[in-house]
């Protein structure tokens, strides 16, 4: 008991007296797994707990060998990570000074294996109330996660321990065969295969397409007020649809149609309602954040995972501003719904508060442990977190922001026009129809806010605007007549904003999954970027023609979606993961052995791409190359002649000070820049974006700061040029 010395009152004198001894209670232990999150929850916490960060994985398979025991039913040999030496000894030392364990990784798949292996090596019970989830970072996330623990989930551990096993059985099994018939340093994946073969297919379709001419016959027509033009086109011909093939065809239309009398047949009017779109998944989010923000996947989930994991702000200290960020799902919770409401009723008035209460449905395939992505905290704007956060993350988060906010937003509403315009020479039906449609927004709703943005060629019809009040019987006045040429289009490249959609709905792999497997094929020269599209190199076509002739299940969009269903099956402990194991390897082991009985000898080549340029040395014309480090030149005389030479993208124009030419580079990490070709003597490199306009003023290049709309500006010293004006060169994606 301790004792404290205590002065009597009365006497003077100084005794021992008995003092209450005071109650220690030892910190309770949180591991998450990102030091930002930990940070962020500690401020929550207070002194009572210790948050650590695991730093993502601390025990794996091993890198140098399979690591999986096939013959003790495939038995993972798991390893401490060596470079977590000096964290594990901390974790263990704080763990065994700690009042109570808990475990507060992502809440997900990874997240719940990441725990697994903690409790491994603390050794602590799984089944018993150790492992905790936030949804999101903030006050109350954390306080409704805390007295919520569980034991350790494993349907979600062995769907994580299937999914590794079974992509480092393909990786390191297929990986040797391609090195052995291909070239050293070349991989397959399970889900990376897949994505390159749509690549790689929709390149063949681009190819094979047979363009096809066909004509239309556009009218610019004024109403009897005569105020302003507005289009017509040409449907139909003696009650048949217009078909016009050739210039021919056309001629005939044009000269029945001179002297001929446009007259309104018939008005049609509506109202159409238009829905908002659902909060974001991570799908969605990673699509419209390359749509509209020009972001990579890679980009938008690590821009993403910072705002789940918190940032400063003044008014809130340490937030996580939005909810988890590896979801399929668009529920949302009835208090998130509520605070939307007042929200949009005090920002925009009543009428644009939905009515009722508008539940979107999820995909049949979607996980739906988390809600949709939104702001963990509505009522903070997108004004209120700029200047206080990067770049990134304020364009993210004020994506995120009004995205959820006009899912919560009343319906626009579209007044449409249709118009039947018959022309002849006496104005009667039979002969030609035109039709002429319009619309004007009645009530813009959610369009105030936010309108979801669209891949090229899928936008809603809608650019003609309005039409002038018609009414059937007027007589119209022609301005315009012509005959107009069109061909028919090939399907556009993948951007990544449609692969990732592709790979949705195919059911290829997951969404936290999209962003590496993405950032894989570009890595590794099987697809590379052609401004916003994909497109695939040599090197991806006849790895994919390889597989696809020897390993057809590797590459098959269907047997692929079926895997990620069985360890959605696992998951839910509804299959035995070692059984879906077991299945897999049974077929693959044969197909492997059979490969390379077939392909015994042989060697794949990969052919060259010939160039004009020629080689100093020789002479003879340089091909472009694939090495282990990307592309180069190469001499065609190879191996005679083995002059190689690195390839240069000019980007146009000269440089300012030294008039060499301007050269797009990358740097370390990846992001671009520009350089003048003897950047080593001249010096000149600048982040801005050169484009094809001169200065009006010197003759010098221009450049454009920032985005799209950017100021465009000389950079020349002395002139001094510089211009608000939107540059029409389209932004580069980092």
């Amino acid at each position: 008991m301790a004792i404290v010395l205590q002065k009597q009152r009365n006497s003077g004198r100084i005794t021992s007296a008995p003092a209450k001894e005071k109650e220690y209670k030892m910190p309770d232990l949180i591991i998450v797994e990102s030091p930002a999150k930990a940070k962020t929850i500690g401020k929550y916490l207070g002194k009572d707990f210790k948050v650590m960060a695991s730093v993502g994985h601390i025990r794996d398979l091993p890198k140098s060998k399979l690591g999986v025991n096939i013959e003790h039913d495939f038995e993972p040999v798991y390893e401490n990570k060596k470079d977590k030496a000096t964290l594990i000894r901390d974790l263990k030392k704080q763990a065994g000074k700690s009042g109570s364990v808990y475990l507060a990784t992502d809440p997900d798949r990874e997240g719940e294996a990441i725990s697994w292996h903690l409790a491994h090596i603390l050794d602590l019970d799984a089944a018993k109330p150790i492992r905790v989830t936030f949804n999101e970072i903030t006050k109350n996330g954390v306080k409704d996660g805390m007295q919520s623990p569980r034991g350790l989930d494993m349907g979600l551990v062995n769907a994580q321990q299937a999914r590794r096993i079974l992509d480092r059985i393909v990786g390191y099994m297929l990986s040797p065969f391609l090195w052995k018939k291909v070239r050293r340093g070349l991989s397959a994946g399970r889900v990376q295969s897949v994505a390159v073969r749509l690549i790689v297919d929709r390149e063949k379709e681009i190819e094979d397409f047979k363009t096809r001419e066909y004509w239309s016959i556009d009218a610019s027509l004024f109403a009897s007020d005569g105020r302003k033009p507005f289009p017509a086109k040409l449907v139909e011909v003696d009650g048949e649809k217009a078909e016009l093939n050739n210039k021919e065809d056309t001629d005939k239309i044009l000269k029945r149609l001179e002297g001929a009398r446009y007259t309104v047949s018939a008005v049609k009017k509506s109202t159409r309602k238009k829905l908002p779109a659902p909060p974001f998944t991570t799908s969605t989010l990673q699509q419209e954040a390359s749509r509209k923000l020009f972001f990579n996947s890679r980009r938008t989930m690590k821009t993403a995972q910072e705002l789940y994991e918190g940032v400063e702000l003044p008014e809130h200290g340490a937030i996580g501003l939005i909810t988890y960020m590896r979801t399929d799902s668009v529920r949302i919770s009835a208090e998130a719904r509520q605070a939307a409401k007042e929200l949009i009723e005090q920002r925009f008035g009543a009428d644009y508060a939905f009515k009722g209460e508008r539940v979107f449905k999820s995909k049949g395939n979607s996980q739906d442990a988390h809600e949709a992505i939104r702001p963990s905290v509505p009522q903070i704007s997108p004004e209120q977190v700029k200047g206080h956060v990067t770049s990134d993350q304020y364009k993210l988060y004020k994506l995120i922001w009004e995205r959820f906010m006009a899912s919560q937003m009343e319906n626009a509403q579209l007044n449409t026009v249709s118009a039947d315009i018959s022309a002849g020479a006496s104005g009667a039906a039979k002969g030609c129809l035109f039709k002429a449609n319009g619309f004007t927004v009645k009530f813009d709703g959610f369009m105030k806010l936010y309108v979801e943005e669209k891949e090229h060629g899928e936008n809603e019809d809608e650019s003609n605007g309005a039409l002038p009040a018609l009414t059937e019987g007027e007589m119209l006045k022609l301005e315009n007549l012509e005959g107009n040429q069109h061909f028919t289009q090939p399907p556009p490249r993948f951007t990544e904003a449609s692969l990732i959609k592709a790979l949705e709905e195919n059911g290829i792999g997951r969404p936290s999954t999209y962003a590496p497997t993405i950032s894989t094929i570009l890595d590794r020269q099987y697809v590379e970027r052609a401004q916003k599209q994909l497109k695939p190199t040599i090197l991806g076509r006849v790895i994919t023609d390889l597989l696809q002739e020897h390993f057809d299940n590797i590459v098959d969009t269907k047997f692929t979606a079926q895997m990620e269903t069985d360890l959605d099956k696992i998951e839910h402990d509804a299959e035995e993961w070692t059984q879906v194991l077991r299945e897999f390897y049974g077929e693959f082991e044969k197909t492997l052995t059979k490969a390379e009985k077939e392909m015994e000898g042989k060697r794949v080549k990969i052919p060259d791409e010939p160039t004009d340029i020629p080689c100093e040395l020789c002479g003879k014309m340089m091909s472009v190359k694939i090495g282990p480090y990307g592309k180069f030149l190469g001499c065609s005389g190879f191996p005679e002649c083995k002059y190689t030479k690195k390839i240069v993208n000019e980007a146009g124009g000269e440089c300012p000070k030294c008039a060499g030419k301007m050269i797009s580079k990358k740097s370390k990490k990846g992001k671009p820049f520009f350089g003048c070709e003897n950047i080593k003597d001249c010096g000149f490199m600048t982040w801005d974006t050169p484009i094809s306009e001169s200065c009006p003023n010197c003759g010098k290049k221009l450049f454009r700061k920032g985005g799209k709309k950017g100021k465009v500006y000389c950079v020349k010293e002395d002139c001094g040029y510089e211009t608000a004006e939107t540059a029409q060169t389209e932004e580069a994606e980092s």
